[in-house]
């Protein structure tokens, strides 16, 4: 399906979406659509994933129709296709993975590419745990208006983190989380999905920025046309460094504690969203991979990742989850952070330029989809 804007002066030719899966085919990418989770009928083969999942072979068979076995094996998937897709822009280096279990319940898989040609550091990470919740994790979701009793309440959580820091300046990052959260309390089980995707340039590209928002839009047009324009407002309003008066990057979607209309319903929802992270990255990858830059452009980079860490550091609210919980494995928790980053007091870019132009637009959040533009390659 493709969509249109306003162009001036510049084609979007390169941004239709049919072509991009073209591409990823083209590059022997096996897309295989997480939403294609597994039945009773079919056979779970380790092969299509990155490692062996975290529950046992024999224990997902048995339970195909429960929500814990269709979201750990679609994230699963996920975290298989994405990391294929960036070994291919990395010319096939591969991923380092590390599965990796936790004594409290359960474990994860951490795939890491460190110091490659295009991507600094790229982390894709899953992780499959339960236990009880510590009483820090109590208190978040009782101020976000979980009704929890008191004492030990026993948990699961499946979700898939994933930040991708690029070598090129030119190159946005990328962040996307995607998660199933089951709490006990009582007799009750509550259970809910959250999760996103959004996107961080240093250079302020207003061809990618329509392009990263228009595709998230399309996935979540499919389940309901409400929801992009209110996880879009979400995304800005969460991802922002208040002590900077200024947003992480040009947003995206972000949403907790979705719980309706059903769990089908939304498992579909948030399967849509994660198979949308490939069409909506990967061509600015490819766009932007072997653009010239220079060394002020390289700083100011590292300037900029230095907001990520401070973001991720201070507000995130997964890293404080992943803090709190027992047993918590601290590498896969900060996988997020960069291998560089910069901090300069004081610093402030002249005004007219580029740099400047970016400050504009993450102090004053806009509308991407539908809007006129000229494009800035």
């Amino acid at each position: 399906m493709y969509f249109r804007v306003i162009v001036k002066n510049c084609s979007l030719i390169y941004y239709q979406r049919q072509r991009e899966f073209c591409k990823l085919r083209k590059y022997g990418i096996a897309f295989t659509g997480a939403l294609a989770f597994f039945t009773s009928k079919e056979k779970i083969n380790a092969n299509e994933f990155m490692a062996l999942p975290v529950t046992s072979i024999d224990k997902l068979s048995a339970n195909p129709d429960d929500m814990k076995t269709k979201m750990e094996l679609m994230i699963m998937r996920v975290q298989k296709d994405f990391c294929n897709a960036l070994e291919v822009e990395e010319n096939y280096n591969k991923f380092i993975v590390d599965r990796w279990e936790r004594k409290e319940g359960g474990g994860g898989i951490t795939c890491v590419l460190q110091d490659g040609k295009v991507f600094e550091k790229a982390g894709v990470n899953i992780s499959v745990v339960s236990g009880s919740l510590p009483p820090g994790a109590i208190s978040q979701m009782r101020s976000r208006g979980k009704k929890l009793e008191e004492g030990d309440l026993p948990f699961f959580a499946a979700g898939i983190s994933a930040v991708i820091h690029p070598v090129n300046p030119m190159v946005p990052t990328i962040h996307f989380n995607y998660r199933y959260f089951e709490v006990k309390s009582g007799e009750e089980t509550q259970w809910w999905f959250g999760g996103g995707t959004d996107l961080t340039p240093y250079y302020l590209n207003t061809a990618d920025a329509i392009h990263f928002h228009q595709t998230l839009k399309d996935a979540c047009d499919k389940t309901n046309k409400a929801y992009y324009p209110r996880f879009k407002k979400w995304c800005d309003d969460y991802f922002n460094i208040t002590h900077r008066g200024e947003r992480r990057g040009v947003g995206g979607i972000f949403f907790d504690d979705l719980d309706t209309p059903n769990q089908d319903e939304c498992f579909k929802f948030v399967t849509d969203c994660a198979n949308a992270v490939i069409p909506s990255y990967i061509p600015l990858v490819q766009r932007h991979k072997l653009s010239k830059y220079t060394n002020v452009e390289r700083e100011w980079q590292l300037i900029r990742r230095g907001r990520y860490v401070e973001f991720n550091l201070i507000y995130d609210r997964g890293t404080k989850f992943g803090l709190y919980t027992p047993g918590a494995r601290y590498e896969s928790i900060l996988m997020s952070l960069p291998l560089h980053a910069r901090w300069e007091y004081m610093h402030t870019p002249e005004k007219n330029t580029p740099e400047h132009d970016l400050l504009e637009v993450l102090r004053n959040p806009k509308d991407w989809v539908d809007c006129e533009y000229e494009d800035n390659k």
